[in-house]
């Protein structure tokens, strides 16, 4: 090593259109040098990889809420539908039983809508330079953490803030 200097071999990817040249550059890095260097993964990510995650939930998620609901485009929510009666004839027990079952496919509704409008809109935004950025401050959402849940709109530092 001249100077003490280490020599390191860095390899950049330079993408065009869906092709990936690879150009290696010899270069001397020192800590300084390392420090500032920013990391715009957000091109680096395996979008098509989380974009198939993504609409396969989506479906996953609209198959659900359909059996337990319908879209209502008067309002631009989903409802909740009472289960069918197998017997027009019922007795209490047979409708409090609905009566329950109703309510917990309005809770599960309320869960699952929010979900699903977050995942439409990781769809619309995948393509934009913003995806993967934390909407609080503005950060790279932590890769982990796209991976598990590729509709993440906050680093884990603004979980709660989402």
């Amino acid at each position: 090593m001249a100077g003490g200097d280490a020599l390191n071999r860095v390899i950049i990817l330079v993408f065009v259109k869906h092709q990936i040249m690879s150009i290696s550059l010899t270069r001397t890095f020192n800590k300084a040098c390392l420090e500032e260097l920013k990391c715009y993964y957000w091109w680096m990510l395996d979008k098509k990889k989380i974009k198939e995650k993504l609409e396969q939930e989506r479906d996953s998620l609209l198959l659900q809420m359909k059996d337990m609901g319908k879209w209502n485009a008067e309002t631009g929510e989903w409802e909740a539908i009472p289960e069918e009666i197998e017997f027009p004839e019922s007795d209490e027990n047979d409708k409090a039983d609905r009566f329950e079952d109703f309510e917990a496919r309005s809770s599960m509704m309320r869960t699952l809508e929010p979900r699903l409008k977050n995942i439409l809109k990781a769809l619309k935004n995948l393509s934009k330079e913003s995806f993967g950025k934390c909407e609080v401050c503005k950060k790279d959402i932590e890769q982990a953490r796209l991976e598990v849940n590729p509709a993440a709109r906050t680093c884990k530092k603004h979980l709660e803030n989402n």
